[in-house]
């Protein structure tokens, strides 16, 4: 395994030390208590509390018609592999802009102004790091007020701390600047790195001098066997590397939530990692936990119960590892339901009483707010029956939790009544093209594909669409929440059918997601991705739009000739979200179409502005600072496969005036 190191020379080092002093109080990053992205930093990927919200207005709907293109970081030569999703948000620290890049995550200091290079570093894992996400969000920063750490991890698992001057590896964290986290992992019977990795996809959550860190693992749809490794939550020392603590998101033995796991299943089950962002709370000392859910993604029967932690957010103590409190939101979750993004921290007034809330979007298209002080719900959450599953060996939940607001963002369940119909012809096509599939409401349970009986599964919605790992903003000012959704067929069949002898030692599997479509055309009706606006002083929804206009193939295509569609949105993943004093922007999410950049007013969601993406959609969320009297908006855009282009980090800015031509020496 080598180590490359890319040093500064003179010229960029004086700069760096010019723009990248310290000079701040001791604890790294700052909630919406300290408003930290007031002074136009945006120390957190973020931002405060996870609400993707900066003051900033310098940048507004008077003159973002004038918003361009100032300079563009190409990551071309850190490995063009556009199939390596960047889903970066870099970070703006006391004049330094910070992110990662390429398949290798690279880490990258740039100057914020004109995108120049300042240090870069990356780590050549070799065949470690085969088969393992490489997908990846961005970075951490600590600082004491006399030292400054960049932390990020590595796809197969490394914890790495990096002078933030420089770009060195910290020689006195781990061993020459690395822990290798697999190393610190509480190892079990079920810990076969043959079966499964333990990975990171988001970057890790430092408070004080504790840094915890996001697990993800293989995708549990078809996992290899029901005794999965385990992805216990771990947290280190930010100075030394040294393990903190662990939090068994699956409960051993004696432990609290043991009994929601029947038949000792909680000794074998693996997964229940927690992959999405973190977030912190830095006057009560708290952090906020997303849980996914638990092996296997569509059948369960191997591992009877409730299974906590599971599908829950979670709120610990950040300097022991203790649980405060804790809510599951998805009870013996089969549908992949797991928590998908940041928990996001919003101080509202409901009914006249002030609430320090914590906001959960999730998968299901629900977002559950909590008071994150005790973790009572806001408004009521009702247990309410679900439909149950018909396959032998599954014992599902009988209720499953329904909050009573805000209201869902995005389609739930399916029925005829949801489909293409804006033609006899379209309608009976749909009608022909769900035929062998199960409909029903959200929390149908996964059903049997048999092509002899002409079972196809069950085909509901949200699927896996509904809020993903894009999340939400929040809005202190007016107290919305916004959300982007997406209505995504292709993860929206839950079918199972017998395991194959030697395929794994669960009885069943599940099968290709991807639903039916009419010649691309989704079979339900548009909008295919919104963006929802939630006042969370009331519960109730504000606003609601489409995620852009319709594309030019749906306009053009043969199945809608002489048809007038509403607006549709973009066909693919959720926008990106990121809100100002007076704008909401949105990137139209990877996978759509058409690519685009836009901003909204946040008040009514009316469209403002639009700009079209070169090489692609934008794949990270943006977030916007002020640099030396400028703001910039800045965002990552997908590579381009055809060209073998990488990732793009694009600043927008308003230009400034031309300069007085220089008087003539003749």
């Amino acid at each position: 395994m080598s180590r490359k190191l890319f040093r500064l020379g003179p010229a960029a080092m004086a700069l760096l030390l010019v723009v990248g002093g310290v000079g701040v109080s001791g604890q790294v990053g700052v909630g919406p208590q300290q408003s930290a992205v007031a002074n136009g930093q945006w120390r957190r990927p973020g931002a405060d509390g996870n609400t993707r919200y900066s003051p900033l207005d310098q940048i507004n709907a008077e003159n973002i018609k004038n918003l361009k293109v100032l300079w563009s970081w190409k990551g071309d030569n850190f490995g063009a592999n556009p199939e390596i999703k960047n889903e970066t948000t870099p970070i703006y620290v006391d004049g330094v802009l910070y992110f990662s890049i390429g398949e290798r995550r690279s880490v990258v200091a740039v100057d914020p102004g004109t995108g120049e290079t300042l240090w870069s570093w990356r780590l050549d894992e070799g065949a470690r790091a085969n088969g393992v996400r490489k997908n990846h969000r961005g970075v951490s920063y600590w600082t004491d007020g006399r030292e400054s750490r960049i932390l990020t991890v590595t796809p197969s698992y490394q914890l790495v701390s990096l002078d933030a001057k420089t770009g060195q590896p910290d020689v006195s964290f781990g061993r020459d600047g690395i822990v290798d986290m697999t190393r610190e992992v509480e190892k079990d019977a079920n810990y076969d790195t043959s079966i499964g990795h333990l990975m990171n996809t988001s970057p890790p959550m430092v408070f004080g001098n504790v840094a915890i860190i996001p697990t993800s693992m293989e995708n549990a749809r078809n996992p290899k066997s029901m005794k999965f490794p385990k992805a216990d939550l771990m947290a280190f020392d930010v100075r030394t590397g040294k393990k903190l603590w662990t939090f068994h998101t699956t409960p051993r033995k004696g432990e609290f939530g043991e009994d929601t796991w029947a038949n000792g299943s909680n000794l074998y089950t693996g997964h229940t990692g927690a992959w999405a962002p973190f977030t912190v709370d830095e006057q009560l000392g708290y952090a906020y936990i997303p849980i996914e859910s638990p092996t296997g993604d569509q059948f369960g029967g191997q591992r009877p119960g409730n299974n906590l932690f599971s599908s829950s957010l979670l709120c610990i103590d950040i300097k022991t590892g203790k649980r405060i409190w804790h809510y599951q939101l998805v009870h013996h979750d089969i549908w992949d339901f797991d928590m998908p993004a940041a928990p996001i921290l919003a101080d509202i007034n409901v009914n006249g009483k002030p609430i320090k809330a914590v906001v959960q979007p999730t998968k299901s298209s629900f977002v559950y707010v909590f008071d994150r002080t005790n973790g009572q719900p806001v408004w009521p959450i009702e247990e309410r029956p679900v439909p149950q599953s018909d396959i032998p060996e599954e014992r599902t939940s009988p209720t499953q939790p329904f909050p009573t607001k805000p209201p869902a963002v995005d389609r739930q369940g399916l029925t005829e009544a949801d489909l293409l119909d804006y033609t006899p012809e379209l309608k009976a096509a749909a009608l022909k093209a769900i035929q062998g599939y199960r409909l029903g409401p959200m929390f149908t349970p996964p059903s049997l594909v048999d092509p002899a009986k002409g079972l196809k599964g069950t085909f509901t919605f949200p699927g896996s669409g509904g809020i993903d790992w894009e999340g939400g903003a929040f809005d202190p000012e007016t107290g919305f929440l916004y959300t982007g959704s997406a209505t995504r067929s292709d993860t929206a069949v839950y079918g199972l059918q017998p395991a194959k002898p030697g395929e794994t030692d669960l009885p069943w599997v599940g099968t290709p997601s991807a639903g039916p479509t009419l010649q691309r055309l989704p079979v339900v009706k548009p909008p295919w991705t919104r963006i929802t606006a939630l006042n969370l002083n009331t519960g109730e929804m504000a606003w609601q739009v489409p995620n852009g206009p319709t594309p030019d193939w749906v306009k053009n295509h043969p199945l809608l000739k002489g048809v007038t569609i509403p607006q549709t949105g973009a066909v693919g993943r959720a926008p990106l979200l990121m809100v100002t004093k007076t704008l909401l922007f949105a990137g139209s999410g990877y996978n759509t179409d058409p690519p685009a950049f836009r901003a909204y007013d946040k008040k009514t969601g009316a469209l403002i502005w639009e700009v079209p993406t070169v090489p692609g959609p934008p794949t990270g969320v943006p977030m916007t600072y002020m640099h030396r009297g400028k703001q910039y908006v800045v965002v990552a855009l997908e590579g381009d496969a055809a060209t073998r282009t990488g990732t793009q980090v694009v600043a927008y800015g308003i230009p400034d005036p031309p300069k007085a031509g220089a008087a003539s020496t003749e």
